[in-house]
């Protein structure tokens, strides 16, 4: 098995690169959130990888990091899905706001990623949800890194997190974001205006 490459990165376009180690050129495909962490062409780059070896093929995908590798791995566990959704899910979602989708259960997020229905996202959470802490391991600290998201995304979780229902909160923020606003002061005219 293949676990990690280190070399130059010879060629990058999605969602393949060629990485040269001592002259030989691994042939690997990666989710777009790899893409984006990528170094210049020629530059020296490290992967943690996940090698499948088929009758017909070898194959070999390559994260940035473990907690990627081991979310495309957890994700292939799900009945239904296979490589190519794995690969679609981590270059629509960070690993921390994956965990926070499954962990809220978050349809609506979920079926947003290209080749997610409704089904196959109920299907995520359902068995997911007992291993979604874990699915951060492997980043620095053992931690899920904090997803910066915008104010009216932090409003729309921190209402959730007082009792209301996903698409319920996420109505409830939108309309009571403006400009310039803070989660902050999104919450507090939520609650105002809910308690009209």
């Amino acid at each position: 098995m293949i676990g990690r490459l280190k070399g130059i990165l010879v060629h990058k376009q999605p969602p393949w690169l060629v990485i040269d180690v001592q002259g030989v050129g691994y042939e690997v495909e990666a989710p777009m959130s790899t893409f984006y962490e990528l170094p210049a062409v020629g530059s020296e780059v490290v992967l943690v990888t996940h090698h499948v070896q088929r009758e017909d093929a070898s194959l070999l995908y390559g994260f940035a990091s473990e907690a990627e590798r081991r979310m495309f791995r957890d994700l292939q566990k799900v009945s239904g899905i296979g490589a190519k959704i794995a690969l679609a899910v981590l270059s629509g979602a960070e690993v921390g706001e994956f965990v926070r989708w499954i962990q809220t259960g978050d349809i609506a997020a979920l079926t947003r990623i290209p080749g997610i229905g409704k089904k196959t996202a109920e299907r995520m959470v359902v068995e997911l949800r007992d291993r979604a802490a874990d699915l951060g391991t492997g980043m620095p600290g053992g931690l899920v890194r904090p997803v910066l998201a915008d104010p009216q995304s932090e409003a729309a979780e921190a209402l959730q997190q007082l009792g209301y229902k996903p698409a319920e909160a996420q109505r409830m923020a939108k309309a009571a974001a403006a400009e310039g606003d803070g989660a902050e002061a999104i919450i507090r005219k939520a609650l105002q205006s809910a308690l009209r």
